[in-house]
């Protein structure tokens, strides 16, 4: 069966297990009736989720391709089908199609590679599939710095697996900022562009950037100031996906379809798109 054919027909999956990351996101851990992961996936890609009656929306699929017994989704309660989700309990079952979308080249492009991973808010969803992945095959990759920045230390995702495992890996140095002063915190206070300007990264790595567009446009111009050139900088794109397979036109911009020739981009295949992105 061709391929591209099966990304549309959609499996049963059934909610195993339900986390709460923050006051507006849940992780949700999804298998199939038999115990088994949907479909194979690559760091990036995304799936479509779908609740008969309800509808249906394209969320990164945030668990690790070298975890083989599951997908997991972080997902933020923004509209009618988050907000299904955000009542649904273990057991639920939904559909799961994809996966969909260009993944983030962590073996053609960034093995080798010393890495930054830059995000802000829920940005780290789409993150969390690469860095996993490059810390379960750790030997591939040089160092890795993590900033991840958020409102405030109740909106920080997945901070348990953060300050547990990532932060106690060898050669993972994991910078976490917040907006505004909070009691309790005593880690760094400010926006994350002015962190990553302040942590001042030598350019002999990779960038992936993820978080709100203005973040993205301001972290992205001290990544420059630093000496970073944009073909060095990767971004992620998959808040514009819809169909998923380039029918419904929902996702082009100028003449590139994100779901087709994204949700992954580098910094400099964005400057040839229109202002629009």
């Amino acid at each position: 069966m061709n391929k591209s054919f099966d990304t549309l027909i959609p499996a049963v999956g059934t909610i195993t297990d339900v986390r709460i990351d923050t006051p507006d996101i849940k992780t949700f851990r999804v298998e199939t009736p038999d115990g088994k992961k949907a479909f194979d996936h690559r760091p990036g890609q995304c799936a479509m989720l779908s609740v008969p009656g309800v509808g249906e929306a394209m969320f990164s699929i945030t668990s690790s391709p070298t975890n083989e017994e599951y997908m997991e989704f972080s997902i933020k309660k923004c509209g009618c089908v988050t907000d299904w989700l955000h009542s649904a309990e273990v057991g639920q079952q939904i559909t799961i199609r994809g996966p969909y979308g260009k993944p983030f080249p962590v073996d053609e492009v960034f093995a080798g590679h010393n890495m930054l991973f830059i995000a802000g808010g829920v940005g780290l969803a789409p993150l969390r599939s690469v860095i996993n992945y490059c810390r379960h095959y750790r030997d591939r990759y040089g160092r890795i710095d993590i900033v991840y920045g958020s409102r405030s230390r109740d909106d920080l995702l997945d901070y348990g697996e953060i300050v547990n495992e990532w932060a106690t890996d060898a050669d993972v140095n994991v910078h976490l900022t917040i907006d505004n002063p909070q009691e309790g915190w005593d880690g760094h206070v400010g926006f994350v562009p002015s962190y990553v300007k302040e942590l001042s990264f030598d350019t002999d790595r990779i960038a992936v950037l993820c978080g709100p567009p203005v973040m993205i446009k301001f972290t992205l111009a001290e990544l420059e100031a630093l000496g970073f050139d944009k073909s060095q900088v990767y971004t992620t794109l998959e808040l514009r996906m819809k169909c998923g397979v380039g029918k419904c036109g929902r996702c082009n911009v100028g003449a590139k379809y994100v779901c087709k020739d994204g949700p992954v981009f580098r910094a400099d295949e964005l400057d040839c798109l229109p202002d629009e992105y």
